[in-house]
């Protein structure tokens, strides 16, 4: 694990609740506490609803943090206003799931990368133009596209055009949401080298939001999983991997499809019973006790801690926290 001074990002008690009216609230992302190292790539898994993108979106500010600290670089941009958060906009990306809705359709490719360097008032008009083409080239297309339209391009095109656009302010920190996930599964591939070799060469951070497990395992250092807008369990790659702790964890794990019947017929089958809660209504205790074959009367009635279990591997669970 690095050391505390290599933590670009630290996210302490944070939440994100949306006001459903009569007095609900839907509980997004409920008091988050997680560390992003400088030059890492984390993953984010969990089922669809568990606030992976609301995560994301809240950290870069795109949606207004309900309570909690939110420290880049040791600042603490949580309760900002939106006109102090300009030296911070260009320092935080994103790459979003659906690479042609993300485009403006009315654009040209080189007006919506030059549009990510609103931030830069030193560069002449020339200067960006100039910028917008090598960054065509650096994410494998070339200068001929920079006055085509997105429509004219392919899904994987798109998607290395909204990679172009994301750096053009030099960022030090990109989420990923879902970046590959509308993509053919040939392509998935090249935009996952793609990342992988940018932050490489530019020594970015990744916060890389997916449903494939497999993916995440192979461009991640480290991996969280969410479940109801609560982190269940972090740890290195290769750690969670091989030795998943929390019981959601290891039923998320049990579902990734291995390359041979053999071993498909063999393996140990985890199906998971019973209700997934309201985010609206939670029941008190662990989040996952309604699905849990371990819950107790514990699970029932108190949140466990999210704490380390193993050096450097956390979960949120009574299994572990006795």
């Amino acid at each position: 694990m690095a050391d505390e001074k290599d933590v670009l990002i630290s996210v302490r008690g944070v939440k994100k609740y949306f006001n459903m009216g009569h007095g609900k609230q839907l509980k997004a992302v409920d008091d988050i506490d997680l560390d992003i190292y400088r030059g890492e790539t984390l993953g984010l898994v969990g089922e669809s609803g568990c606030g992976k993108t609301t995560l994301g979106r809240t950290i870069i500010r795109v949606y207004e943090p309900t309570a909690g600290q939110i420290l880049f670089e040791g600042s603490d941009i949580a309760k900002l206003k939106p006109k102090d958060l300009t030296p911070f906009r260009s320092q935080m990306h994103m790459i979003f799931q659906d690479p042609y809705s993300s485009l403006d359709p009315k654009m040209t490719v080189s007006e919506i990368i030059i549009e990510g360097m609103e931030t830069n008032k030193t560069m002449t008009k020339a200067e960006k133009q100039a910028k917008a083409l090598e960054l065509l080239e650096t994410v494998g297309l070339n200068s001929d596209h920079a006055n085509r339209f997105p429509h004219e391009f392919s899904g994987g095109q798109r998607q290395r055009i909204g990679v172009a656009r994301s750096l053009a302010a030099d960022p030090k920190f990109i989420v990923c949401d879902e970046p590959i996930s509308a993509l053919d599964v040939s392509i998935q591939a090249q935009v996952v080298n793609l990342l992988k070799n940018l932050q490489d060469e530019r020594g970015l951070t990744f916060l890389f939001i997916a449903h494939d497990l497999s993916m995440v395992q192979y461009i991640s250092d480290r991996v969280g999983v969410m479940y109801l807008g609560r982190m269940m369990e972090l740890a290195t790659s290769e750690e969670l991997y091989k030795d998943p702790l929390h019981p959601y964890t290891k039923a998320l794990m049990a579902a990734i499809p291995i390359p041979d019947p053999d071993y498909e017929k063999s393996k140990e089958k985890v199906r998971l019973q019973g209700e997934v809660p309201s985010p609206i209504n939670m029941p008190p205790g662990c989040p996952f006790q309604t699905r849990c074959p371990y819950a107790n009367d514990l699970c029932r009635t108190e949140r466990p801690a999210f704490t380390e279990v193993k050096p450097g591997h956390f979960a949120a669970c009574h299994l572990f926290n006795k």
